[in-house]
């Protein structure tokens, strides 16, 4: 079992005795998405750490994507639920990369190639990006900085 499902576990009963009914509902909504995955497919497993992580962001994009859908329509008091849930989600995520060591992950990569880097590449270089960001990047921040560096 990952640490973070730990973690919400431990949190849930810790919500659950200050009667916190927002932390509450919102840590039952995570584990529930992290047990969605792990019996996701063929057999039922365990998520490591990092899978968990990537469901949790899975969960708070969705929230974020919510808000600003229900912001659009004028629904102010949905917008405001969904993103009190996303920023207590961001809370269970590791600290996001800042710009400046996005762009260093991405000198890095191009650095590492043997020719130099064309537009060809950019799907190499972003998943390879990707990875050594681990889950502190979105992979539309992380293409555009490729983009940006390849042109």
């Amino acid at each position: 079992m990952g640490a973070t499902k730990d973690r919400l576990r431990q949190d849930l009963a810790i919500a659950m005795r200050a009667k916190d009914d927002a932390a509450k509902g919102t840590i039952r909504m995570m584990l529930a998405a992290i047990r969605v995955d792990e019996v996701a497919g063929d057999a039922q497993r365990e998520l490591s750490d990092a899978e968990e992580l990537t469901v949790l962001t899975k969960e708070m994009r969705k929230r974020v994507d919510s808000a600003e859908t229900y912001a659009a329509a004028g629904r102010t008091d949905l917008a405001e639920q969904e993103t009190s849930e996303a920023e207590f989600i961001a809370g269970y995520l590791p600290a996001p990369l800042t710009e400046q060591e996005l762009t260093e992950l991405v000198d890095a990569e191009i650095a590492a190639l043997d020719d130099p880097p064309t537009m060809k590449q950019m799907g190499t270089l972003v998943k390879a990006v990707a990875a050594r960001a681990e889950g502190r990047a979105e992979g539309k921040a992380i293409a555009a900085m490729v983009r940006s560096r390849l042109s």
